[in-house]
């Protein structure tokens, strides 16, 4: 007798484990959408979650770019499908919120990400490649990772304060959700890091990165409200410090936050609130992970040598 004449075994009667990676796919996977884009140029995939049972969605700007000249169209997990009108996007925070005409769909709960600490185990879900519903799992690895959205192709107008994840995230899940293991949304996938000169279609060294849901959340609501988004500013215009590490001023908005707090051209900024400000792309990832009304300290250093001043940021529409 051999296996291969052996009885097939009674199908397994387990319950998903709490806290297991398969009860957090079964929890999530009705709210993860696969976002489909056709245009006369061709077209292109995405994810999506699912943000309220009448058809909004949370998604990357990156994954409906051009679909005002195309079809946009959403696969839910129910195997429905529904055309996908755009609500409101904002490219420098890589967000969109999208709208399907349908009813009857599992919203995502939404975690916080503040408080997310690293090396936490994360699960994320989305369409790889087309592959809808595909579950990877993977750890936090990094926050507060500057990022570009798009990977290292973006403009530095583009820059996301992110999470770092080692779970696998391929072209296709921009847009869907990275979430710890209560099942709560705590990143919004978004970007990979991809070595070689093809970032287009390259596949997951284990270095993805997704925009945090506290900072997502902010920005969602208020595309789905009123259909674009406030950014956090500063009110300065930097470059990269020749001579160290930081950012220099090259000028400041008349009566910005900067000027008020009496941040000067020439000076170089070193730190914002908690964190240490590297370079130009670091400075932005700091200000857009706070919140429009928050006073930070911030140390620059000057002709005078260090000093710190309290800065209240703004916000600026578009």
């Amino acid at each position: 007798m051999t296996s291969l004449d052996q009885s097939r075994p009674a199908r397994s009667a387990s319950t998903a484990p709490a806290g297991s990676v398969q009860q957090v796919a079964e929890k999530v996977l009705p709210s993860v959408v696969q976002l489909q884009l056709v245009t006369a140029q061709g077209g292109g995939e995405g994810s999506g979650i699912v943000i309220s049972s009448d058809g909004y969605i949370l998604t990357n700007n990156h994954v409906v770019e051009g679909a005002q000249n195309g079809r946009l169209t959403a696969l839910f997990h129910d195997n429905r499908s529904a055309p996908v009108r755009i609500v409101g996007t904002d490219p420098k925070s890589d967000l969109a919120v999208v709208k399907a005409d349908i009813t009857g769909l599992t919203a995502a709960d939404l975690g916080r990400s503040d408080d997310l600490p690293v090396g936490a185990p994360v699960v994320a879900i989305g369409s790889p490649f087309g592959l809808s519903g595909t579950v990877t799992s993977g750890i936090v690895s990094a926050k507060d990772r500057p990022v570009r959205a798009g990977g290292e192709s973006g403009s530095q107008d583009t820059v996301l304060n992110a999470l770092q994840t080692d779970a696998a995230i391929n072209p296709g899940n921009s847009g869907g959700p990275l979430v710890d293991m209560d099942g709560n949304v705590v990143g919004i996938n978004s970007a990979i890091y991809s070595p070689g000169s093809s970032q287009e279609r390259a596949g997951s060294v284990g270095l993805g990165f997704a925009i945090p849901i506290d900072q997502a959340k902010r920005i969602s609501t208020e595309l789905k409200d009123t259909g674009s988004a406030t950014q956090t500013t500063l009110g300065v215009v930097i470059t990269n410090s020749p001579q160290q590490a930081g950012a220099q001023v090259r000028d400041v908005t008349p009566g910005g936050p900067a000027e008020q707090a009496g941040i000067r051209s020439g000076d170089v900024i070193t730190r914002i609130g908690n964190r240490a400000v590297l370079d130009t792309d670091s400075l932005i990832a700091a200000v857009r992970s706070h919140a429009p009304g928050d006073r930070l300290p911030i140390t620059v250093t000057g002709p005078g040598g260090d000093r710190t001043v309290e800065a209240t940021l703004a916000g600026q529409k578009g």
